[in-house]
Formats: C-alpha cells, sequence, structure tokens
C-alpha cells in the first residue's frame, strides 16, 4: 500500500470532533437508534460499470445485510460526479442519502473553481474512507505495445494518432492521460466519453487505442484478453496486481495519480448517526471475503475515521490543485 495511505489503513473507533462543527441549522438529524427508518440511497457520480460503481455496489450489498434495511445505489452520472455531490450536499443530514465518491470530489474544486456548487469539506459528513485503488493504463490488444516504453515510442513515431478514452474532461482518467502526456513529451488526444463505462467499452471494441481506467472496471477484460495492461497510476505496485510496474518506475518518476473510494453525507449529520454509518462501514471493509473481492477488483481495503478522512481531503485538496496548475488545464 502507498505510503500516504498507511496511516489511515487501521479501522478505529469513531470520534467525530470534525463533524461536531457542522452546521447545526438544518433539518433535525435522525435518531441513530431508529437509522434507517427506510431506504437507504448511496448515490454515484458516475455510470454503470465504471470502477466507482462496481465497488460501491459491493459496499451497498453488505450494507443492506448489516442495517436490516435496502442500501441501493442510485447512477446520477455528470460532471465527473458533482452533479451526485452537489445533490446529496442538500439533502437532509438524517443519513438516509449518501454519497460515494472517488478522486473526483478532490480534483473538482481544481478544475471548477468559479463554478462548484458546494464545498467538499463545509457541505459534507465524513464517514469513513472504504477503498484505495490506480488507475490501470491499459490499451486494445491489437495495438503494438506492451510496456509504456513501447507506447511512448508508438506515440512519437505517429504524433496526433493515438487517442486515449476518459470519463469526461477533468476526471482521473483524463487527468492521468494528460499527466503521461505532459511527462513523455507525446501527441495523444483526449476524447472524453459520458462515463468511464462507455470510454472502456471503445477501448475493448478497438475504436480508441488506450486509457486510464479504474482497476475495477478493467480486471475482468484484462483477465479475458479483451484488454493489454502496461502499468498503474500509484507510486508503487498495488497488491492485486503485483507482477504490473508503474508508469513511475517505467521511465517517469513522479507519476502518482490514484484514488481512494469514501463515503460522505451530507453536513449537519449528527455524531450519533454518523458514528452508526462509520461502525458498519469499517465492518464490512474488514471482513476477508470483502477484502478478497476488493483485491479482486484491483482495490485495497481501507478504515478511517472520519477526521482521518477530513485531513485527507484537505491534503489531496492541495494535491490536485497543484497538478492542475502545473497541466495549465481550465474547465470553467
Amino acid at each position: 500500500m502507498d505510503d500516504r495511505f498507511q496511516w489511515v489503513a487501521m479501522a478505529t473507533a469513531c470520534t467525530l470532533l470534525a463533524n461536531g462543527a457542522m452546521a447545526q441549522t438544518r433539518a433535525a438529524p435522525a435518531d441513530a437508534a431508529k437509522y434507517p427508518s427506510r431506504v437507504v440511497r448511496v448515490l454515484v457520480g458516475y455510470t454503470p460499470g465504471g470502477a466507482v460503481d462496481v465497488s460501491a455496489r459491493l459496499v451497498a450489498q453488505r450494507m443492506t445485510e448489516a442495517l436490516g434495511q435496502s442500501v441501493i445505489v442510485e447512477n446520477r452520472p455528470g460532471a465527473d460526479g458533482n452533479v451526485a455531490s452537489d445533490l446529496v450536499a442538500k439533502s437532509p443530514p438524517d443519513g438516509h442519502t449518501l454519497v460515494y465518491v472517488s478522486a473526483g470530489h478532490t480534483m473538482n474544486p481544481a478544475l471548477y473553481p468559479k463554478t462548484l456548487p458546494y464545498h467538499p469539506l463545509r457541505d459534507f459528513s465524513p464517514i469513513s474512507m472504504v477503498a484505495t485503488g490506480p488507475q490501470t493504463l491499459v490499451v486494445n490488444p491489437s495495438l503494438p505495445v506492451r510496456t509504456v516504453k513501447d507506447l511512448v515510442a508508438l506515440a512519437k513515431a505517429k504524433p496526433g494518432q493515438i487517442n486515449f478514452a476518459s470519463s469526461g474532461t477533468g476526471g482521473p482518467m483524463h487527468l492521468s492521460g494528460e499527466l503521461l502526456k505532459t511527462m513523455a513529451g507525446i501527441n495523444i488526444i483526449h476524447v472524453p466519453y459520458k462515463g468511464g463505462g462507455p470510454a472502456l467499452n471503445d477501448v475493448i471494441g478497438g475504436q480508441i487505442e488506450m486509457t486510464f481506467v479504474g482497476a475495477p472496471a478493467s480486471m475482468p477484460h484484462i483477465r479475458s484478453g479483451r484488454l493489454r495492461i502496461l502499468a498503474v497510476s500509484t507510486a508503487k505496485r498495488t497488491v492485486a496486481l503485483p507482477d504490473v510496474p508503474t508508469v513511475a518506475e517505467s521511465g517517469y518518476p513522479g507519476f502518482e495519480v490514484g484514488a481512494v473510494y469514501s463515503m460522505l453525507g451530507p453536513a449537519g449529520m449528527s455524531p450519533a448517526l454518523v458514528g452508526r454509518v462509520h461502525g458498519e462501514l469499517v465492518k464490512i471493509v474488514a471482513q476477508r471475503d470483502i477484502r478478497e473481492r476488493f483485491v479482486a477488483l484491483g482495490l485495497e481495503t481501507l478504515g478511517s475515521t472520519p477526521e482521518s478522512l477530513t485531513e485527507f481531503i484537505k491534503a489531496d485538496l492541495v494535491k490536485w490543485s497543484k497538478l492542475v496548475q502545473s497541466i495549465g488545464l481550465k474547465t470553467d
């Protein structure tokens, strides 16, 4: 596991100082002892079949069993997660509407500094980290490359002729491609889609040559041979893919684009209610079969206190702001 995540890997008792400072003027929090009193919705800001969606559904299934009430994943794609996050930020803080986020939650403030309709910390109650994992650099098997070095050489031989797909402008898939483009000095063309699933499908179909995509979405296709993996985007190799090199060790030290999958609720959730959801989540990610299923998806499970998640979000906001500035990407 990346050193950045070592300090959050232990699931501990929930202490909620950060949430105590959340807005208390909104709707009265639900009684945690009676929670949940109806279906719990977990919003995902991406289309079905992508990395965030796939892992969220695993968690929701086990939460249904733990809470004794249906927990459903509701896809609300748009603006790299902004649509789903905005809906949750404006929801009553009763724990029945949550959001499952990835790197987009901390990328978006840098990408949409003028138009982002919510604040990634003030408007949410952090609950727990769930998992971490890399973007996988994958190509259609028909492309005559087997390493990052091969890909860069081909791109330099054919400038402007190799396309990379993404879930949309400004998302982790896009930023990964732009970072490689900048560091390797190659001219590859960005093709944005309305979600990671459609983008990946066109790489599998051969309409697009390559993409960076979250491991949960790519792993089944890597195993089946419909995709060829060249590298992972994290600073260190992942437990799920120990034989796959990182982009950094493939000749581009400093290349790092990872993702932490986390659960958040609206600001103003009571400490007791956050504690109820948090307690179930950390028990779920500690279960052996869940850990194994996440590893099969290319992810490593995490459990954290809400305070640790708050500190991680703060640090990630700074990280992505620096990256977006370094590559000169502007979206509003």
